[in-house]
């Protein structure tokens, strides 16, 4: 009998958006944040392979549009998930998350697996868009990767429509020409916390099953 070989874990993302009280300055709401980001950084949960945080503004689904924050949170497969759901807030990583939380004015979240590419670090834009009435999705997929794969992007896709945001997002370093039938929504991005330094377990320049 042939031997079974265990299918790979998606390479997930929770997206957390999430914006300050107004009272709260920006430079010690940014050091909350950081300080939760280096905990769980330093006690990760099994699976966990990192964070990253950009700040943004005009992104209709967080804080209105006005200035919001944005992390992304890697993990492999949906049971690290899970794992990452009750390692933010308990032993060492509890007291940060604490502080952070307190400081926040709201925030909303969602689930992306990556489709192409390999995670960005340090994203300096963001390009959000769906579905095009009537295309496929093998047709989205062919016209997307030569693209993704010309700018070095990482292309994102909604998991179990679980997110206020667009179905897909494409990370890239400069603005994409997109074809027009994607009305892609271009949002600047702001590093705020850094990325990965080992990207060894990252799938790169194929689709990701």
């Amino acid at each position: 009998m042939p031997r079974q070989v265990a299918p790979r874990e998606p390479l997930l993302a929770y997206v957390f958006w999430h914006w300050k009280r107004t009272a709260v300055v920006a430079t010690d709401y940014e050091d909350r944040q950081r300080a939760f980001h280096a905990a769980l950084a330093a006690a990760p949960s099994a699976g966990f392979l990192g964070s990253f945080s950009v700040g943004l503004s005009h992104a209709p689904w967080a804080a209105g549009g006005d200035d919001a924050y944005e992390d992304w949170y890697l993990m492999e497969g949906f049971a690290a998930l899970g794992l990452l759901n009750a390692a933010a807030v308990s032993t060492s990583r509890a007291v940060p998350h604490d502080a952070a939380a307190a400081v926040a004015a709201g925030g909303a979240g969602g689930l992306y697996a990556l489709r192409r590419g390999a995670t960005l670090h340090q994203p300096r834009y963001a390009h959000w868009f769906g579905k095009p009435e009537g295309m496929s999705y093998n047709d989205l997929f062919a016209r997307l990767a030569p693209v993704v794969d010309q700018v070095q992007g990482a292309l994102w896709m909604r998991q179990m429509v679980l997110g206020p945001a667009g179905e897909f997002c494409l990370h890239a370093t400069v603005p994409v020409p997109l074809p027009a039938v994607f009305s892609a929504l271009v949002v600047p991005l702001r590093q705020a916390w850094p990325g990965l330094a080992n990207t060894s377990t990252e799938p790169t320049g194929r689709d990701v099953d």
